[in-house]
């Protein structure tokens, strides 16, 4: 696994001296249907007859449920302040630009 993530910069505060910078990881999340986050959590707890019964019964109720879709990952936020020189060497990124991180000198 790789120590170097990229991030998205979210957030630029510049006070004249010290910039500091908000960044998210920049990866894709895949939308996930609550429904279907119930109806595996049900099935690996119920053994095949069991499941036989209950899931039509589930599936029946969960269709008359709105559909909630939720992120299947928390992104990592970090916030970094730094003086303006040092910010001003890194080529003055803006909001949503990508930067790498090395995660070891964290």
């Amino acid at each position: 696994m790789s120590d170097t993530n990229e991030f998205k910069i979210t957030q630029i505060v510049d006070n004249g001296q010290i910039v500091q910078l908000t960044l998210i990881e920049n990866i894709s999340t895949e939308p996930i249907s609550q429904k279907q986050m119930i109806i595996d959590n049900v099935s690996k707890r119920l053994d095949e007859e069991t499941k036989e019964q209950v899931m039509p019964l589930l599936e029946a109720i969960l269709q008359a449920q709105p559909t909630v879709n939720i992120k299947s990952y928390q992104q990592t936020q970090i916030t970094i302040a730094m003086p303006k020189s040092r910010y001003d060497k890194m080529g003055r990124p803006q909001v949503g630009s990508i930067i790498e991180i090395d995660l070891k000198k964290i």
